[in-house]
């Protein structure tokens, strides 16, 4: 039998090397691809993690807000008032507070609202959804000289919305209200006491006098004329009496003005000082309200809000204590002038009203007894006070 011819081993060994070489590349091939399969999974994974990071961005203050709105919305005020929280926590404006107290109110928590609305002023004091919500709060409270307050400011502020002329009204007839309750309780205590006292202080008298006519009578019976004296003496007695209660009363309200000028203090912003300034209704508080105020903060203090009453007032307050104290009058006159929109308010004084400005500038700022160093700086500002005169002159 013919035998079937063999390889030789070597060509076998070769053969084996070959395919152990073929394994060996097609390990690597896979190899390569899965690397490359990888990388590519990678890039593909880095805008997806960045896009991630974009949509899943740290709050910021304003989006807080934003979604709180839309929860104040949806009347879901609990959340609202969360995400204002955070807002002011990140970044606190007067608007997220006015917004909070808003939903504040809303849950009738009316403590917490009128504190966020004088967070809110503090920040802005001519934002005026702040004083009319603060107004709102201070209504429920029962604080309603303080709530009229708010609301008539509010009103000089923006005086063409309806809404807050109406606020006003309603909060001005409860205030007046409960003012004409007090005063009938009042008067009507007093009637009491005063008819006790009025009562015993007759009884008493009418003893004495009694006594002292049954003398006289008894030791002049026939005289008409000592009965007629002892009448007139009566009527006296009543006029002094009436004199002396007018003297209580004044001496009682004097003390009261001084008690009241004790109390004031420095006002940080316009409301603060209009709410002060018609509390004292005496001149000579008055003029310690304004030497109380460093001259260079009235800019900051009345920044847009000094109405044109107010400065006709300020400007005849210091004419009151001028010669006693020129050098704070001047300053007060000079920092007036800057402050915001003050030549607009001149401007547009009434006839009235530049009448008077310029009548305390003649009778008080312009006599010839001004010392010399005094004299150039009220001609410089003669004019920004006294507008049109020089106009007229010329």
């Amino acid at each position: 039998m013919a035998g079937v011819p063999r390889k030789p081993d070597r060509d076998r060994s070769m053969e084996f090397k070959g395919f152990l070489n073929d394994l060996k590349d097609w390990d690597d091939l896979l190899k390569d691809k899965d690397e490359k399969l990888k990388g590519h999974a990678r890039q593909n994974k880095k805008p997806m993690y960045s896009s991630n990071l974009n949509d899943e961005a740290l709050p910021d203050a304003a989006s807080e807000k934003e979604l709180g709105n839309e929860y104040f919305k949806q009347k879901r005020f609990l959340e609202a008032i969360e995400c204002y929280s955070r807002s002011i926590a990140l970044s606190p404006t007067s608007v997220a507070f006015a917004n909070r107290a808003m939903a504040y109110l809303k849950l009738r928590r009316f403590e917490e609202a009128e504190n966020d609305c004088t967070e809110a002023l503090n920040l802005d004091d001519r934002y005026v959804k702040a004083y009319s919500r603060r107004a709102t709060a201070r209504k429920e409270l029962g604080k309603l000289k303080a709530s009229l307050e708010d609301a008539d400011f509010a009103v000089r502020l923006d005086p063409n919305t309806q809404e807050l002329r109406k606020q006003y009204s309603e909060i001005k007839a409860l205030y007046e209200k409960e003012v004409a309750n007090r005063k009938s309780g009042a008067l009507k205590e007093a009637s009491k006491e005063s008819q006790r006292a009025d009562g015993l202080q007759v009884e008493s008298k009418i003893i004495q006098d009694d006594y002292l006519i049954s003398n006289r009578v008894h030791n002049a019976a026939a005289s008409s004329h000592k009965s007629s004296v002892v009448k007139n003496e009566r009527v006296q007695h009543k006029h002094e009496l009436k004199a002396s209660l007018h003297d209580v009363a004044s001496r009682a309200a004097s003390r009261a003005v001084a008690s009241a000028a004790k109390n004031i203090t420095s006002p940080k912003s316009a409301y603060e000082f209009e709410v002060s300034w018609r509390a004292l209704s005496d001149d000579s508080a008055q003029a310690q309200l304004l030497k109380m105020i460093p001259p260079h903060t009235l800019p900051q203090i009345f920044k847009n809000a000094l109405s044109a009453p107010i400065l006709v007032d300020i400007i005849k307050c210091i004419g009151t204590f001028f010669k006693e104290d020129t050098e704070s009058a001047i300053s007060l006159l000079d920092n007036m002038v800057k402050v915001p929109r003050f030549d607009m308010i001149i401007m547009c004084l009434s006839a009235k009203d530049h009448s008077e400005v310029r009548q305390v500038w003649e009778e008080i700022f312009s006599t010839r007894d001004i010392p010399v160093a005094h004299t150039e700086a009220l001609a410089r500002l003669q004019p920004k006070y006294c507008f049109g005169e020089q106009q007229e002159k010329n």
